[in-house]
């Protein structure tokens, strides 16, 4: 896990390179590597080293194959020891135990085609020397981010956005997108528009090749085009999904440094560190024995507090848990240099995931699997079930069922009832319910939300939140849950596997089953990782909120309407019944603000 960045010019690079490539020294702060294309001087590729997969200098890159390619990778490639295993029987021979080098000897094989070979989270760089190209792939899901910019004669690719800026004439704000982002947060994390002008984002399951100043860009994998052939009987769907996770985290916990997780107390997360225990207990082959490592984010006093279930997990595993208490005024200094980082808009403060992540760091684990995914693919937000009625209808018990599910696991006030089904048996056709909803592919309707959910708003926006909250902190997030295998076999069944005897994600809590303790697995409320926002606006962070409504800054700020935004952050803090979600969007009508502000670090680092 690391930061990459590259750069096709005319002009020599010079110390400007090495300028962008400090800028994004938290992704890799065990090493760093630079090369230049001897011949013709176009080309340069820059590194910093994550090392997590053969610690030794073997592993260092820009890494040079047989005098003819050289990568620039961040990711993993999990699936390394038997993509390795498989060419070493064609006769190819390795120096190093890295899971680069068996990247770099596929593609030398197969070129793109390789991809489909690959189970990991990656986003690399290929430059031919003998044909002067730039390959350039992106993983199925992008969890790896990558940003190029091609201006100018001048073709530049890295990690973060901050990379590319010294190479822009100027970094100038996308105002028309801070704007809709404002209103809406997960409106562009699955486009190419970035915040910067100037600045696109590589897409998802893509692959792209630069030559002679053009960037062709080609789709190698869409999950709709790999729907499986699943058993008909849910319980044999159970065990399906049980043995490719179990499959999942094993492969994940490949590592030569610690690996742990971030514990929350819900089922996603406690079902990755018991299924990690499963592995180190009953599972052979290669994968980290030192996976004993837990660390909980606790909100004392709110209702966002999980301290208590993940105990319970924790204490179940027979294992101990660092409790890391989150403290909105430790940071609150740092905010507008944490979101320079950070780079991008969100309903959460960063502060809280920054301080776990710190903690995680600190305490010596280096590899966090986390249960980021399963919402998106099984139905784990309440909001989005209403779809299933769609496909429960004209079944007037899986509807009451349905809306009883989503009763039952929403944090606020806002109940479903009959009334919502109303219009559905009013206009009482199954033709009009189908044409409600378009749905894609043949899914159903459920999870034909899903699909929107999971490659085109909430998860996309997530992935990239957390690949920044853990790499500002040195720290590399595996997601057992994201593992092409499983996403293919989400989309393969029904909604009914997903919502089932008023419980969300019932495949996920049936697989589990005897792996944690049921009072966590049978949780219905679903709680999640968010910022207690409202809590904080009323207590610790009222002074700092009104200091900067009351500054110069704030005033001026061409990202947002200060005379608005004010009056809606007193009212949250001047009603005692607001809620979590109006601290959000306090929130959310802030963040453009801060994130103009920390424009200013641009400057500065």
């Amino acid at each position: 896990m690391c930061g990459i960045l590259g750069r096709f010019s005319e002009k020599p690079a010079g110390e400007k390179f090495c300028q962008a490539l400090d800028s994004i020294a938290h992704r890799g702060p065990d090493g760093f590597g630079i090369w230049v294309d001897e011949n013709n001087k176009k080309i340069t590729l820059g590194h910093r080293r994550l090392s997590i997969i053969d610690l030794s200098d073997n592993g260092k890159q820009p890494m040079l194959w047989h005098n003819r390619y050289v990568i620039t990778f961040n990711g993993e490639i999990y699936n390394y020891i038997e993509l390795k295993e498989d060419l070493q029987k064609k006769g190819v021979a390795f120096r190093t135990e890295s899971d680069t080098e068996v990247l770099l000897a596929l593609y030398a094989e197969e070129g793109a085609s390789c991809l489909t070979k690959l189970n990991g989270m990656f986003a690399f760089a290929i430059y031919d020397i003998q044909e002067q190209t730039i390959f350039l792939a992106r993983d199925r899901m992008g969890i790896k981010p990558l940003y190029y910019s091609n201006s100018n004669n001048e073709f530049i690719f890295a990690s973060e956005m901050k990379a590319i800026y010294p190479f822009l004439k100027s970094v100038i704000p996308n105002y028309d997108l801070v704007k809709a982002a404002s209103q809406d947060v997960f409106c562009y994390e699955s486009t190419e528009h970035c915040l910067i002008d100037g600045i696109k984002r590589f897409p998802s399951a893509s692959y792209g090749v630069f030559q002679n100043g053009k960037l062709s860009i080609h789709k190698w994998w869409n999950v709709l085009d790999n729907i499986q052939s699943v058993p008909a009987k849910y319980n044999d769907q159970v065990e399906q999904f049980k043995e490719l996770f179990v499959n999942s985290c094993k492969i994940r916990m490949r590592s030569d440094v610690p690996v742990g997780t971030a514990l929350s107390g819900g089922i996603d997360s406690s079902a990755t560190i018991s299924t990690m225990a499963h592995v180190a207990k009953n599972e052979q082959g290669s994968f980290s024995r030192d996976w004993q490592h837990a660390f909980v984010a606790s909100f004392p006093g709110t209702s966002l507090d999980e301290t208590k279930e993940a105990k319970m997990v924790a204490d179940s595993l027979g294992i101990n848990a660092t409790y890391v208490n989150i403290d909105p005024i430790k940071d609150i200094d740092k905010l507008f240099y944490y979101t320079y980082l950070f780079e991008d808009l969100f309903i959460s403060s960063p502060l809280p995931f920054f301080q776990l992540y710190a903690q995680i760091k600190k305490s010596g684990t280096t590899v966090s699997l986390d249960g980021h995914g399963s919402d998106e693919l099984f139905g784990g937000y309440p909001f989005e079930l209403s779809h299933k009625l769609l496909d429960d209808f004209p079944n007037i018990f899986r509807m009451k069922q349905t809306i009883q599910t989503i009763n039952d696991g929403s944090l606020n006030n806002s109940k479903a009832t009959w009334y919502d089904v109303y219009p559905y048996f009013k206009n009482g056709t199954k033709k009009f319910l189908t044409n409600k909803l378009s749905t894609a592919n043949g899914l159903d309707h459920l999870n034909t939300k899903l699909y929107n959910t999971t490659f085109k708003t909430i998860l996309p926006t997530l992935l990239r939140n957390y690949d920044k909250y853990s790499m500002v902190n040195g720290v590399e997030i595996r997601m057992p849950f994201l593992d092409y295998r499983i996403v293919e076999f989400a989309f393969s069944i029904p909604s009914s596997s997903k919502i089932r005897n008023g419980y969300s994600k019932s495949i996920v809590r049936d697989a589990m089953k005897g792996f944690f303790p049921d009072e966590v697995r049978l949780l219905k409320k679903k709680t999640g990782f968010h910022t207690p926002f409202t809590d904080w606006l009323k207590g610790p962070l009222n002074e700092w909120v009104n200091d900067e409504m009351s500054s110069k800054d704030f005033s001026d700020s061409q990202f947002i309407n200060p005379k608005e935004v004010s009056e809606f952050v007193n009212r949250v803090i001047n009603n005692k019944n607001a809620t979590f979600q109006d601290g959000e969007f306090a929130w959310n009508m802030l963040m453009p603000y801060v994130w103009g502000k920390s424009l200013n670090y641009i400057h500065k680092y």
